[in-house]
């Protein structure tokens, strides 16, 4: 048995084409973000086109065995069998990518009705000598009416080329774009394929159509992912600030009640910090977006300053924020002020000094919230940590930023927000 370049080569693209397939169909079942739909169609296409390929491989390894001649008409018959795949395929993820029940649309009865066509006679070829044959000494023969054979299969990637335009507006612009690169070639292909042998290269436009699709349903699942998971983190910092409402919220409506007795202005102002408070709380719950810093930071001082009416002798404040222009992820900045003061109340007795600071680099903006409390140690697992940690995962998601927490030397937490001037625009 001698092996010829093209056999080499066709070996070569076969076993390429095998592996990739078995890789599809382990990358498919496993992968966690695909829905349940993507999962079944991936791993039915690359379940077929890999018994596709086998066909091929086979088909290939017998050739020059003049003993296979009846292995090899049975071979035929399934690789023409699933040859099909490489037009039906496509308009199955053509109509759901659409929005379009496949028993309901008049394109899938056409093309169910062609391949129906196309494989009856596939079997007759099994059984007449009119589109193909094997002679006995295993040489496979094209028949009168080959191209007849293959002609539902060039119809219906026709009709999915027409198909997929007349749906353009129903599909996203990458499934479009991806559904036509595929479809063109492999309808050329096809067509060359009726008058000339290269079931190979037809295999392999669809294994590529295959792992492009599938790249595309992938990074569409991983986009939604990454949106459940920025929602998840949204929810989580919501229930985190509003674990700490309660006790503020009672204590700041005794401190105004107490106040409208002995200074009635400083109530008024006080009432008015505290509405303002509130009402940066209902927008910041609402935006699932980027705020303007000077919204977080008008928060953060309203917020303050209801602090300092309770803790006028204990707690002192400073704002050094000459860097305004950016924005930041709703319910960042005053979270962050807050765990530094709830904590430090908490743990300490003495003056309590809370700095918020702004500045920018050559690379980044930096935002600085320090206090000179007891510091947070390195075993906490408490609310201020767990906040803070829900902030760092919406920076990361929302605007690839960064926090990172650390001690002061002289005593005390720094907590640093830093976001890239490109994620920073209003």
């Amino acid at each position: 048995m001698t092996w010829t370049s093209s056999d080499i080569f066709g070996f070569s693209v076969l076993s390429t084409i095998l592996v990739i397939m078995v890789l599809g169909i382990v990358f498919s079942f496993f992968t966690p973000t695909l829905e349940r739909w993507s999962k079944r169609y991936f791993i039915t296409l690359f379940s077929l086109l890999l018994l596709c390929a086998v066909t091929c491989f086979l088909a290939l390894l017998f050739w020059h065995d003049s003993t296979k001649a009846v292995a090899s008409r049975i071979v035929y018959f399934f690789e023409d069998a699933f040859l099909s795949t490489t037009a039906f395929m496509p308009t199955v993820f053509l109509l759901h990518n659409a929005g379009e029940r496949f028993k309901k649309s008049f394109l899938a009865w056409v093309m169910t009705a062609l391949l129906g066509i196309y494989l009856l006679m596939a079997v007759v070829s099994m059984f007449t000598d009119v589109f193909y044959y094997v002679t006995a000494d295993n040489q496979f023969v094209r028949g009168p009416l080959l191209a007849l054979g293959l002609l539902p299969l060039a119809i219906v990637l026709v009709l999915n080329i027409i198909g997929t335009i007349k749906r353009r507006k129903k599909l996203s612009k990458k499934y479009f774009i991806g559904l036509l690169v595929y479809l063109i070639p492999m309808t050329v292909a096809m067509i060359v394929h009726m008058f000339i042998a290269i079931e190979i290269i037809v295999v392999f436009c669809m294994a590529l159509f295959a792992l492009v699709m599938y790249g595309f349903i992938l990074s569409d699942n991983i986009e939604q992912f990454m949106r459940q998971q920025k929602k998840i983190a949204n929810q989580q910092a919501r229930i985190m600030v509003l674990q700490m409402r309660p006790h503020f919220i009672c204590n700041s409506m005794m401190g105004i009640y107490s106040l409208c007795r002995r200074d009635p202005e400083k109530a008024r102002q006080v009432t008015l910090d505290f509405t303002s408070y509130l009402r940066k709380n209902f927008a910041n719950f609402a935006s699932e977006e980027p705020v303007l810093f000077t919204d977080e930071l008008e928060h953060a001082r309203a917020y303050l300053s209801v602090e300092q009416t309770q803790f006028e002798d204990s707690l002192f404040v400073n704002f050094d924020t000459p860097v305004t222009h950016f924005r930041i992820p709703p319910l960042t900045l005053q979270p962050i002020v807050e765990n530094a003061v709830v904590h430090c109340m908490r743990t300490s007795n003495d003056p309590i000094h809370v700095s918020v600071t702004t500045r920018k680099t050559d690379k980044e903006i930096e935002i600085l919230v320090e206090d000179d409390g007891p510091g947070f140690k390195s075993s906490d697992n408490n609310e201020p940590h767990i906040a803070l940690n829900n902030i760092r995962e919406r920076l990361e998601m929302m605007c690839k930023g960064t926090l990172t927490i650390s001690s002061r030397p002289e005593g005390g937490t720094s907590v640093k927000v830093t976001i890239p001037l490109d994620k920073t625009k209003e």
